[in-house]
């Protein structure tokens, strides 16, 4: 399987021979459960005070005084004396079922199955119709995946950066991701992720020359080194059809797993 060789200017620089990894089929259920298990890498598992809600010398007043026989506070004049306590349908009241920190939420999944759903992934980003179903504007892409010259990781200026991009007719997609901010409400807002935004280009390099300046201004548009390629980056939300653009030695750079050991359903290069 063959692609351009794009310069940085958008011309044609020859074809090169991409890995076999890009043979790889698509399985969109297993990139979705190898996203999921990755997710919950990053949860920090919660847990309740045993104690809380029954810190009080409550106890029961019984029968005969005209008041229900749930469990009340102690003593006489204090703000919280003969209030009901130790159940949780009152006020300071503990919590029926609460969350326990030794509660299992880490998911695992095969290492097999890891390695075939990150070459799915790989694959699918070199098929035009996965790439426009996830919302990028690939109209006036010619070919994918998208491979250009190693001079592409010099570049630390964005107005550089920009010119490429209009170079591989990406404006469209690139105005797209920069257009999608939603606010989120509620708790997010105070958890630093309050704003949802795009997700545009994905930049593959092999080594970081400049490159992450220039990205770090354009909204929606990422970067990330070859050997630290995960499925998080290739199917954001579990979608594959990520746009990428790669490097000519990112292909090279690749995790060996993945271009060496045979994967279930193609060869290895």
């Amino acid at each position: 399987m063959k692609t351009n060789l794009q310069a940085l200017d958008g011309s044609a620089k020859g074809e090169i021979e991409l890995p076999k990894i890009f043979a790889a089929p698509y399985r969109p259920d297993l990139i979705q459960r190898v996203y999921v298990a990755v997710a919950t890498h990053s949860l920090q598992r919660q847990g309740r005070n045993p104690e809380a809600g029954e810190r009080t010398s409550a106890e029961s007043w019984g029968v005969g005084r005209g008041a229900a026989r749930v469990a009340r506070v102690r003593g006489k004049g204090g703000q919280r004396s003969s209030q009901a306590a130790g159940v949780a349908s009152v006020v300071g009241g503990r919590v029926p079922h609460p969350p326990k920190a030794e509660t299992t939420v880490r998911k695992e999944v095969n290492q097999k199955e890891r390695r075939l759903a990150i070459a799915s992934a790989i694959a699918a980003t070199a098929q035009k119709e996965i790439v426009s179903l996830r919302g990028h504007k690939v109209d006036g892409v010619n070919t994918l995946p998208i491979v250009v010259v190693d001079d592409v990781e010099k570049l630390s200026r964005t107005k550089d950066l920009l010119n490429l991009l209009a170079a591989l007719n990406l404006t469209a997609d690139l105005e797209r991701a920069s257009g999608v901010r939603k606010a989120r409400s509620g708790k997010a807002q105070m958890r630093g992720r309050g704003v949802r935004s795009g997700r545009g280009p994905l930049i593959v390099v092999s080594n970081d020359q400049g490159i992450g300046k220039a990205v770090s201004n354009l909204p929606g548009v990422e970067y990330v080194l070859a050997r630290d390629l995960t499925i998080t980056h290739l199917a954001p939300g579990s979608h594959a059809g990520r746009l990428v653009i790669w490097s000519k030695s990112a292909l090279e750079a690749l995790p060996k797993p993945l271009l060496e050991r045979t994967i279930p359903g193609i060869h290895p290069s």
